[in-house]
């Protein structure tokens, strides 16, 4: 099983969002790690997939141990801005 790491910044965007958020995305991605499901893209123009969540995004990087969150937040078209 791989290993979900946030980055500072995705840490600080989880905790900012509400409860019911934080336990769907938290939820989302156990169950990416554990079974592999769940709403998935390559992203465009970068490198790194996003994990659809409702109206929030994860925007991950993985390897074949770790799946290294980057960005969480709402659906706007800044989420997808490299930062």
């Amino acid at each position: 099983m791989k290993s979900i790491i946030l980055t500072h910044g995705a840490a600080r965007d989880f905790d900012a969002l509400p409860a019911s958020a934080r336990n769907s995305v938290d939820t989302a991605l156990v169950r990416y790690v554990t079974t592999g499901l769940g709403d998935i893209k390559r992203l465009a123009g970068r490198d790194g997939f996003r994990l659809r969540v409702g109206p929030y995004r994860v925007i991950f990087d993985e390897d074949a141990t770790t799946i290294l969150a980057i960005q969480i937040g709402r659906r706007t078209t800044t989420t997808y801005r490299r930062n």
